[in-house]
């Protein structure tokens, strides 16, 4: 009678240990993701606090991408974290792919017998796993989102104890990963309204200088139509209103120019913030091909750009030293590309300097030998140290300007790469740089 009631004491000592750890580590992870609403961090803070309290040596959390149709490693803890970032299984794969499709927990005291274990995951990446817990992480009305796995428990194979205690974390990490989606989402939805406001903004701040610039040609034209009416009646004009009709002509050959420039500008920037709009709301458009003739489209960014060049002192010039072949390209973003590559030149101009923009083309050959049309943008500006001119192109580009952010060399390359091209730079401290972009002259197969 006494051993029964030792034992039934000691069980319930057990018990009570095992809620009072259960009620730890919910504690735990409710104060560690409580302050965080950015999806990726939440992730990292509870698989952490949960093979903390797990005791594990090793954890993931895969989480369902529907655009994929994947279930993606999207943060990894152990030995073997870098090499399992961002891999892909089928939603119906392995264990992990099977308590996503069941909602089920699945334990594995002895993975090696498992068959619908993925030994070609572990094997690839070198990491050996011999027990594991798979817990399914699921939305508030119950369907799946993804998994959790915790795998090689220290000093021996999970209990009943243990899968209860990672179900009641996942469970946890699941609501939490939907509220960090939620704001995500709310904040996207402030973004997006912010940027329509700022893009009506800019179309009546815009409107004005259009209207002006339309009504200025109006009366230009109508002023020199009457000046020619009042020059043809005058029999003998002297030699003043004669230095008067020069200087007029000089004038009636630029304002047309400017005007179309201060036009082309306006657009562009209509255009621009349109796309931007777009963009934020997850609308990016695809490149639309057609047969274009680069060169009058370098010829109207080099006039739009070279006003404010020459304030600067900085000659911008646009050369196309043979006949250029039309090519398949997206005019919008070969625009762009050769607007940021110019712009950015001036940049690291001072006065004196030159920019000269080149348009070739080679029909000929396979590319990128042949076949291509080619951009080069050379100044003689500062040129750049190694270490930025080795992130130029990538994600890690790097301004030289003050409030810099690189965004211009970006969206050169996301035309080039959008027109299966390739880009180069030479560039020397204090000699200048050279940027040379090439493009197939047809669109890469998609």
């Amino acid at each position: 009678m006494k051993d029964n009631q030792t034992t039934s004491i000691h069980n319930l000592r057990r018990q009570i240990s095992e809620l009072e750890r259960q009620l730890d580590a919910a504690r735990r992870i409710a104060a560690g993701l409580s302050a965080i609403t950015k999806t990726t961090e939440l992730v990292q803070e509870a698989l952490d606090i949960s093979l903390e309290v797990a005791e594990a040596d090793a954890g993931s959390i895969l989480l369902y991408d529907a655009d994929k149709d994947k279930l993606v490693f999207e943060y990894v803890v152990g030995e073997k974290a870098e090499e399992l970032m961002g891999m892909e299984l089928e939603p119906d794969q392995g264990i992990a792919g099977q308590v996503y499709q069941t909602a089920e927990s699945s334990v594995s005291a002895d993975v090696s017998k498992e068959k619908a274990h993925l030994r070609e995951v572990g094997e690839e990446v070198g990491f050996i796993t011999t027990n594991m817990v798979t817990v399914p992480l699921k939305s508030v009305e119950g369907q799946p989102i993804g998994v959790m796995q915790v795998l090689n428990k220290r000093g021996g194979p999970f209990d009943e104890h243990d899968v209860t205690l990672i179900e009641i974390m996942a469970a946890q990490i699941a609501a939490a990963i939907e509220t960090a989606r939620l704001h995500e989402e709310a904040r996207l939805a402030t973004v997006v309204r912010f940027i329509g406001d700022i893009s009506h903004d800019v179309k009546n701040m815009i409107t004005p200088t259009m209207t002006g610039a339309e009504t200025l040609q109006l009366v230009a034209d109508d002023v020199y139509q009457q000046f020619d009416e009042g020059l043809e009646q005058l029999t003998c004009p002297d030699s003043e209103t004669q230095q008067i009709a020069e200087t007029m002509a000089e004038l009636r050959e630029l304002y047309p120019e400017m005007i179309e420039i201060m036009l082309e500008g306006c657009n562009a920037v209509q255009q621009r913030m349109a796309e931007i709009a777009a963009a934020v709301k997850g609308i990016v458009a695809e490149p639309h091909f057609e047969l274009t003739e680069v060169v009058p489209i370098a010829q109207r960014v080099g006039h739009l750009l070279a006003v404010q060049a020459d304030k600067e002192g900085i000659t911008v010039s646009i050369e196309a030293p043979h006949e250029v072949p039309t090519a398949m390209v997206d005019a919008k973003q070969i625009y762009n590309a050769i607007y940021n590559l110019i712009f950015n030149a001036m940049d690291a101009c001072e006065p004196g300097d030159t920019i000269t923009f080149r348009v070739k083309g080679q029909s000929e050959g396979e590319f990128p030998d042949g076949n291509c049309l080619i951009l080069e943008c050379a100044d003689s500006g500062s040129g750049m140290p190694e270490d930025v001119k080795a992130k130029l192109f990538t994600d890690d580009a790097i301004s030289t300007k003050p409030m810099g952010t690189g965004l211009g060399t970006r969206i050169v390359k996301n035309v080039v790469d959008a027109h299966g091209g390739t880009v180069a730079v030479e560039s020397e401290e204090g000699v200048g740089t050279t940027i040379r972009c090439k493009i197939p002259l047809h669109p890469p197969q998609t």
